[in-house]
């Protein structure tokens, strides 16, 4: 059983950066192709915010593009995911992605205008 901790979300002003990470632990098989970020605002539905695979190719939603990177480290089990310019509209729980494995608890991020 593998288990996903999020990290370092908070409060922040708007035009501020935040940097999230998540740490992958337990049971690992064979490593997922995708890791990534979802976020989920109140009375909303959970969306795709980014993805990295084991080739590092990447993927973001279009509100991320320009904004968010996405970094997977493969031998820590860790995937980060680093936003600037972060907008109200950003704010969100946001949630590990791992295929194959359950969601985490979430990481809040909240973002003051």
């Amino acid at each position: 059983q593998v288990q996903l901790v999020e990290s370092g979300g908070g409060l922040v002003q708007a035009g501020g950066s935040l940097r999230l990470s998540c740490q992958a632990s337990g049971r690992f098989g064979v490593t997922p192709k995708n890791m990534g970020w979802y976020r989920q605002a109140p009375g909303e539905q959970r969306e795709l915010v980014a993805l990295v695979n084991t080739s590092d190719h990447t993927k973001y939603a279009d509100f991320a593009k320009g904004r968010f990177t996405i970094s997977r480290d493969n031998a820590k089990n860790t995937v980060s995911l680093q936003m600037t310019n972060l907008k109200p509209d950003d704010t969100a729980v946001y949630y590990c992605y791992r295929a194959g494995t359950s969601w985490g608890q979430g990481t809040q991020v909240t973002v003051s205008s």
